[in-house]
Order: C-alpha cells, then structure tokens, then sequence
C-alpha cells in the first residue's frame, strides 16, 4: 500500500475509542520501532500498535511498516508473543467502489503438508482470498479490527490442522 494509504488506517485506528478492543500505540523512534523483533530492526514504520481484546485474552500487534524497504507500506500483523508474523497485507483493491485489503492464504511451511492447509482454509472459510473494507468512518473500525482478528485466528488454525488430523491416514488424532 502506499504511505498515504498506510498513514490513513493508522490514524483511524489511534482515534478509535470503543471498548471491545484496547488499542495501545507502540513508540517509534526516529521513525523505527526499535526491538521489537530482529524483523522489523532498521526499517521505516509509521506506527506500531498493541490490540488486544480483554474479553477474549487474545492480542496481536499490528504494525505499518516499509516491510521490504522498497517505500510499499504493509500492515504486519505478528502473534502477541512476537513469535512470528500471521498476516503481511499490502493489497489494496477497490470492488464494487469499496476500498478492501485483499490477503491470500498461501503457507510456506516447510513439511510437505500445504496443500492440506490451503484444502482445510478454503473448505472452512470458503475461499483463500481473505478481502477486509477499509474504514471509511470511525464507525467502521470496530468491525475492521474485528475482521482482522478473524484473519489471525482463521490463519492459525489452517497452520496447525496437519497437528490436528492425520490427513494421510484419513482421521483424528
């Protein structure tokens, strides 16, 4: 996405006061976020934030970051623990005169099982292309960031349902 395009979300996100989620913004300095994770070290981010949803215990941090330093904003959005990155979004599509970040499942792990996760994603959740409306008011960030968390977690039980069933042997563990 292009910077304007980046710092408009981030802004949507800091002036949002609703009382699902809990919205902290992380400190950049010089434009950095410094140690955060070895990642994100030395590249430009516009802004980092901490959500998390209290009455769920889950969290995320969601970061406007130059990911690949070539001046295309991504939303990163890493596991609370910091552990990994879930989703890298930097898609923007407009379908039917509505501005969407569009992501498409795709996992690279390295254990031969893909398919199967690609095969459980799209059979569970109808398709591989995840498509997320921007906010276009302050009304509309709750269900943005709502979508969001719904990508993580669709994501990460795609990722581990090769753990959950022996695909090969046509049954549960």
């Amino acid at each position: 996405m292009e910077k304007d395009q980046a710092i408009y979300l981030s802004n949507y996100l800091e002036e949002w006061s609703g009382s699902s989620f809990e919205i902290n913004k992380l400190k950049t300095v010089g434009g950095t976020l410094p140690k955060f994770h070895q990642w994100t070290n030395g590249k430009k981010t516009l802004a980092g934030y901490e959500v998390t949803r209290p009455d769920h215990d889950i969290g995320y941090y969601l970061l406007f970051i130059d990911w690949h330093r070539n001046e295309n904003y991504y939303l990163v959005i890493y596991a609370h623990d910091k552990s990994t990155t879930i989703a890298e979004m930097r898609q923007i599509e407009e379908i039917d005169g509505i501005f969407h970040l569009v992501w498409k499942y795709n996992p690279l792990k390295r254990d031969g099982k893909n398919d199967q996760r690609k095969a459980y994603f799209k059979q569970t959740f109808g398709t591989t292309t995840v498509q997320i409306k921007i906010p276009s008011s302050s009304i509309e960030v709750e269900a943005f960031i709502s979508q969001l968390f719904k990508l993580c977690q669709n994501r990460m039980k795609a990722d581990q349902i090769v753990e959950v069933f022996d695909f090969e042997n046509g049954r549960g563990c």
